[in-house]
């Protein structure tokens, strides 16, 4: 063979162990020469020399270390493993390490070449030359155990001088993948063991405390007046500053047409028209002028020019000197209640009388219409609902932090529009409404202050507190109105007295203390009969540091009323 048939292998600083025998095994060649770095640490170890021992004897190889590191020479030695300082020199193995009288070398030197090793007189070169046959001769002695013979030190202590003690071990090769196995195992189990332990003292810990407290109640009746022009509470005169508010609200309705209307013919006729106007001027009756006989009215088709009056002293003799015309007249509506006889008619006009003729013609046709009456009665139903405006003001009081006084509610004058229009023949009509509400809104804490001091008559406080001023459920009249914006107000209520308890405060209070400084710190509280501490799981000790975690139930207990 040719000096090419051997395996030069280039080994990294870095390399580990497993890649190192990874390229042992890849190798195509009998003979594996192994250049290594300086510092090989990798080497510099017992067991992964062996190793390499090892798997070179599994894969009939021979395996040369090229180095010249004084430190690996021992081990290499101590393996049987050959080494050479270059590629051309001659491989041999290095000297084991000196070792106590009494301890047997892990390798028994013997300089003679065994069939099938590399004979040390020739160098590498010339040992990739050698045949096939005398290659595999010389791999199929070497020794596929992976054991070597050490001698160990007998039971009296004294090494191999008396032959005795020696005994064969085997050497035992790690199996780093049930280590990696066992190494997983462990870690998963200690993540789990971690994870267990949070859930169990961070995320299921939960706390209930039921409080129990005694409450009185007693009445309030209070009188104040808000005003839009006050600044701040003024308690002694009870004057609270006051917000408006104003909200537009459109409302329709639509109701049925129940006016009704004589679309018949209308009566005609003739009118004589007579000026007894005592000015001596002429004068002119226009078109349109009205002449009226009880509930019956007509009006002229035409302007009509009337001679200066004649009066005889205070009677009017115009009509007797032919001073009267005549003009065409048409009833003002339709029917036949215009047909009537020649009467006698005032006109519209002072001094201007009217004498007519038989009228004629008028007949009678009732339709429904709209009337005004219906427009009228629309436009009360959409006033009248009036919830809705109120609902929308009290929220934007409440989105404003103030308290809305409804009984403060005032509309504005409506804009009403109908379709069809007043008059018209038709079944239904649509009524359209756009109104400006109003109201009024103060503090909650101003009327709190005034109830509060109201309450104060009845109780001492120096022992109780006011734990619900009943402002919800209380009765506001409007008794003296000055205007929108100054109105006076009585308050009905019912103040509860007892513990006040801020359960949001008191679950930071308590957040992370044990049971007995919880118990301590609610007992405080003026009012609390009995507290109720429940933890979970069972193994919780302590309320949990998260306010989340905890959950605050109070019981209130009647005990009495005052009047």
């Amino acid at each position: 063979m040719s000096a090419a048939e051997k395996d030069t292998i280039y080994i990294d600083i870095d390399d580990e162990i497993t890649g190192i025998i990874e390229k042992v095994r890849g190798a195509k060649h009998k003979i594996a020469a192994l250049v290594l770095p300086k510092r090989a640490t990798t080497l510099q170890s017992i067991v992964n020399m062996k190793l390499l021992k090892r798997i070179a004897d599994e894969n009939d190889k021979h395996i040369v270390l090229i180095t010249s590191e004084a430190g690996l020479l021992p081990i290499a030695g101590a393996v049987g493993l050959h080494v050479a300082k270059t590629l051309q020199s001659k491989p041999a193995i290095p000297s084991q390490p000196k070792l106590p009288d009494d301890v047997e070398p892990l390798v028994e030197e013997d300089t003679t070449p065994k069939d099938g090793e590399l004979d040390p007189t020739k160098s590498i070169g010339e040992l990739a030359g050698m045949s096939s046959e005398s290659s595999s001769a010389a791999g199929a002695g070497q020794d596929k155990e992976d054991t070597i013979n050490v001698g160990s030190v007998d039971e009296e202590g004294e090494g191999g001088a008396t032959g005795k003690g020696k005994k064969d071990k085997k050497l035992k090769i790690p199996n780093f993948n049930r280590f990696r196995t066992k190494l997983l195992i462990i870690v998963s189990g200690l993540i789990l063991l971690i994870v267990l332990w949070f859930v169990g003292y961070f995320v299921m810990p939960k706390a209930t405390i039921t409080i129990r407290t005694n409450t009185t109640t007693v009445n309030d009746n209070i009188s104040f007046t808000v005003s839009t022009a006050a600044i701040a509470l003024d308690e002694s005169k009870s004057i609270v500053p006051a917000e408006t508010k104003t909200v537009k609200k459109t409302g329709v309705q639509k109701v049925p047409a129940t006016g009704q209307k004589n679309t018949g013919d209308k009566a005609t006729g003739t009118m004589t028209v007579t000026n007894c106007i005592d000015d001596g001027a002429a004068h002119t009756v226009p078109t349109g002028t009205s002449f009226t006989y009880n509930n019956v009215t007509f009006v002229t088709n035409a302007a009509l020019a009337l001679e200066p009056a004649l009066f005889s002293g205070s009677t009017c003799k115009s009509a007797n000197f032919g001073l009267s015309k005549d003009v065409a007249v048409t009833a003002s509506q339709s029917g036949g209640q215009y047909n009537v006889t020649t009467h006698s008619y005032t006109s519209g006009i002072s001094g201007i009388t009217g004498q007519g003729s038989n009228m004629a013609g008028g007949t009678d046709k009732m339709v429904t219409v709209i009337s005004q009456q219906d427009v009228d009665n629309a436009k009360q139903k959409i006033v009248d609902s009036k919830d809705g405006a109120k609902t929308d003001l009290l929220k934007a009081f409440t989105d404003a932090k103030l308290f809305g006084l409804a009984e403060t509610l005032v509309l504005g004058t409506p804009a009403v529009t109908s379709s069809p229009n007043v008059g018209d023949q038709v079944a239904e009509v649509t009524v359209t409404a756009v109104t400006d509400y109003t109201m009024l809104g103060v503090k909650e804490d101003d009327l709190k202050k005034l109830v509060e001091n109201d309450a104060k008559k009845q109780i001492d406080s120096q022992k109780q507190a006011i734990s619900d001023y009943g402002l919800a459920q209380g009765t506001f009249t409007v008794t003296a109105k000055k205007s929108n914006d100054e109105q006076t107000l009585s308050l009905q209520t019912v103040a509860t007295l007892g513990a006040q308890i801020d359960a949001e405060a008191l679950k930071k209070q308590i957040a992370g203390k044990k049971r007995g400084d919880v118990l301590q710190i609610i007992q405080s509280q003026p009012s609390v009969q009995d507290v109720n501490i429940s933890y979970s799981p069972f193994w919780v000790y302590k309320t949990p540091k998260k306010t989340g975690k905890i959950n605050i139930i109070v019981e209130k207990t009647q005990t009495q009323q005052k009047p």
